[in-house]
């Protein structure tokens, strides 16, 4: 009976998941905020209910308390989530809010999945719902911090040491994982620094090139962008360096709009390409795996194999929570976390994963546009596209669509550091998105103090051209001023 009931979960999962998905997107269709509220709490319910049923399924297969007590902790945790923001920052993107927590409880379901192989069960889960609080607390602290510090596009210089040396300091002393520098290991905690340094990054080149966009600056900009890039390749970090060379050119070219830019840099990242591929054995592993997994099956290509195996047994609909063997694909629960929740959950269910984060990236793309200060814009920019580029970049690793970087998937793979990255780079949008409603008010007061001047002028030039003789002056002139102020109060 357990058996079946874990076999209709599965497609239940899917269809809350499809749903889920129809409103990320059928949001953007309605015009006012009184129509998104609907929608936005129906999102809640479904994610809730995958919760549930998720969690559900995986207790009916492992008969363990511990499963309940790690969903019912989550359920807790995200419901105080959309609670807190709706209390202390009414005006944010509540869409944003909703994807956020969805994409963390499709990470925990598959978490909880695969810790319960490890040596200490469900111990990865409760590492990462600690880190899910922590994340949480700095996204609540970090918007007002956005509308407050006025004068973060004048520390240009400031991001660019402190990025500089951090990523400096992980190529000198950092620990080897995976055949890069990557993190350091301070006892129980493992600090990756490129995952905050990404945001510091941003910042500075936003906080650049709004100061000028001549060339002499964008040369000065281009040769320290160009130094963390190198840093990182030093360190053999070749994903995080691609996403700090595609972030600066996309805000390069934003921001000069000069398309020789654009294909300077392009041609100059192909050239870099083709260097490091005859320089670093590294990249020429993961390029011959990436050609024929198969035929290097033994070597760099053992990973993508077991992804592409584990992908193709789970098919559209997925084996079931417990129902496969995900715990086969090597870091699973890190950088190949997307390729276990495909095997168990289903490709529909992975295809929906990956539109909700492209309905983040419209968000942020939206909050971008209509964002007035240079910098703001420039920020949001670059930090969407970096979020969205890290997505495609995880995504098409596992599946083979382009060689492995060895990157997490943004809230959803397990680790510290990515999650607390991630949780600030969603503070900060959430921040621009409430800078965005105070420059709207800002530009609605501006237009209704204009308009009752111009209200006021009027009724006074025809008071003057209509001005009667004798007594009945004064009460004309009453009525007029009456109706002046009742238009006044009716704006």
């Amino acid at each position: 009976m357990a058996n079946i009931i874990i076999q209709l979960s599965k497609y239940l999962i899917i269809i809350l998941m499809a749903a889920y998905t129809f409103s990320c997107f059928s949001i953007f269709t309605r015009n006012y905020e009184d129509e998104e509220t609907p929608v936005l709490i129906r999102q809640d319910v479904l994610m809730f209910l995958i919760l549930c049923t998720a969690f559900g399924a995986m207790y009916l297969a492992e008969e363990d308390m511990r499963i309940l007590f790690i969903g019912a902790a989550l359920a807790v945790v995200l419901l105080a989530v959309i609670l807190l923001y709706n209390l202390i920052y009414p005006s944010v993107s509540r869409l944003v809010v909703n994807n956020m927590c969805m994409l963390m409880t499709a990470g925990m379901i598959m978490i909880t999945r695969l810790s319960s192989d490890n040596p200490s069960p469900y111990g990865s889960s409760v590492r990462q719902l600690i880190f899910i609080i922590l994340g949480v607390i700095f996204g609540l602290i970090v918007p007002i911090l956005i509308k407050k510090l006025t004068f973060l596009e004048q520390w240009t210089y400031i991001y660019a040491a402190v990025g500089g040396a951090a990523l400096l300091a992980v190529a000198l002393f950092g620990g080897r994982s995976g055949g890069a520098k990557l993190s350091f290991d301070l006892g129980p905690v493992n600090i990756q620094p490129s995952e905050f340094v990404k945001i510091i990054f941003v910042f500075f080149v936003a906080a650049s090139l709004k100061a000028s966009v001549e060339f002499k600056n964008v040369v000065v900009t281009t040769a320290v962008a160009a130094a963390h890039v190198l840093i990182l390749v030093v360190s053999t970090d070749l994903g995080a360096a691609l996403i700090f060379f595609i972030v600066y050119l996309v805000m390069l070219y934003v921001a000069t709009r000069q398309p020789l830019y654009a294909l300077a840099g392009i041609a100059a990242g192909c050239g870099a390409a083709v260097v490091g591929y005859h320089l670093f054995s590294h990249i020429r592993v993961r390029v011959e795996a990436w050609q024929d997994p198969f035929a290097t099956y033994s070597g760099g290509g053992y990973q993508i194999a077991q992804s592409l195996f584990g992908i193709g047994t789970g098919s559209w609909f997925g084996t079931g929570l417990f129902q496969g063997q995900p715990g086969s694909i090597p870091v699973s629960e890190t950088d190949f976390i997307f390729s276990a929740i495909t095997e168990e959950m289903g490709v529909i269910f992975g295809l929906c994963l990956i539109l909700v984060c492209v309905s983040c990236y419209i968000m942020f793309l939206n909050i971008a546009m209509e964002l007035r200060d240079p910098f703001y814009k420039l920020v949001a920019l670059g930090l969407g596209t970096c979020y969205i580029f890290q997505v495609f970049l995880q995504v098409g690793g596992v599946t083979k669509f382009i060689p492995l970087t060895g990157l997490t998937l943004p809230l959803v793979s397990y680790g510290g550091s990515s999650m607390l990255s991630t949780m600030i780079m969603f503070g900060i949008i959430q921040g621009l998105y409430i800078v965005r409603e105070d420059e709207e008010e800002k530009i609605e007061r501006k237009k209704e103090r204009e308009s009752r001047d111009v209200s006021g002028r009027t009724t006074r030039k025809k008071a003057s051209e209509n001005k009667p003789r004798f007594e009945e002056v004064p009460k004309q002139r009453t009525r007029q001023r009456k109706r002046a102020r009742s238009k006044q109060r009716i704006r």
